[in-house]
């Protein structure tokens, strides 16, 4: 691992403890903004006191970074125990960090990835499922439809391994043959591994579910994908919503709704999602997204 790497990891991750402090995302864009401005390359020497306050930190914020960055003991404690879990960290700087997500999520992008399974599965073209956990009938089909289809052609699926929509579609499409990159929002080392599948975690790879983690994931899901689907969702409520809504806002991939006649889906439509229904799945490389984006207007 790259020095800047360990860096990043030291000032951006919790390490296993929940009380340790990193620097927020914009914290970190900050200090890198302002580290372009040093005279010496950081990898030739210990960053000091004085280099921070060169950089316009005051003493208690430049304490702080230096605290951060002195853990190296924790750090390599901390990897030795993923390396054991077969767990891989990717930071923004790493080179198999998704570039996708840096250009669609700007300073919203993760700071680091913990994966787990096929890497090369970042590398093949994905489609993403969203959806409700309590699925109707009609809306489960769908959702089987677009694992499935997936695998026949040749796209890896993204989801979020909740039960209903998530996981019906990420059976089907590993029954068929596919491949299935699975963001959670619990902890990493809990997921059984399997051929075919890479997961990945925001943030630790031991970190625990949590409701917010389980929202904040949505938009790894949404932007990793070129097409996003929608088995189900409630109106103006629930994370499927939310995110749906905010990939639209955001335009981080073209968004596809199953035409189930709902308020929500209807609404979905009107900001710029595409209705569509389970025949429409047969030749996913048509698929456009032709209609104007209410918040391009």
């Amino acid at each position: 691992m790259r020095a800047a790497e360990r860096g990043f990891l030291l000032l951006s991750s919790c390490l296993g403890d929940p009380m340790r402090k990193p620097l927020t995302t914009a914290q970190m864009r900050i200090l890198s903004d302002r580290a372009w401005k040093m005279d010496f390359p950081t990898e030739q020497r210990e960053l000091e006191m004085a280099d921070l306050i060169a950089l316009g930190y005051g003493r208690p914020m430049a304490a702080r970074i230096l605290k951060l960055l002195d853990d190296g003991v924790v750090l390599d404690h901390y990897l030795q125990i993923a390396r054991r879990k077969d767990c891989i960290p990717l930071t923004r700087i790493s080179e198999k960090y998704p570039l996708v997500l840096r250009q669609r999520l700007a300073l919203e992008c993760p700071g680091v990835l913990w994966a787990m399974g096929d890497l090369e599965l970042l590398d093949k073209p994905k489609i993403a499922l969203v959806g409700s956990r309590d699925l109707r009938e009609n809306n489960a089909e769908f959702a089987r439809e677009v694992g499935i289809q997936a695998a026949k052609q040749g796209y890896t699926l993204v989801s979020g391994n909740a039960r209903g929509a998530d996981r019906t579609a990420q059976e089907a499409c590993l029954q068929a043959g596919g491949s299935v990159i699975v963001v959670v929002a619990d902890s990493l080392i809990r997921q059984k591994e399997q051929d075919r599948v890479l997961y990945l975690s925001e943030e630790d790879y031991d970190q625990e579910f949590s409701a917010q983690r389980a929202l904040s994931r949505n938009r790894i899901i949404h932007a990793l994908a070129q097409m996003t689907f929608v088995a189900q969702s409630s109106y103006q409520s629930g994370g499927t919503w939310d995110g749906t809504v905010k990939n639209l806002q955001g335009g981080w991939s073209n968004v596809f709704c199953f035409d189930d006649g709902t308020e929500a889906i209807r609404q979905l439509c009107q900001m710029g999602a595409s209705a569509v229904n389970a025949q429409d799945l047969k030749e996913l490389n048509t698929l456009q997204q032709d209609e104007i984006n209410l918040f391009d207007q």
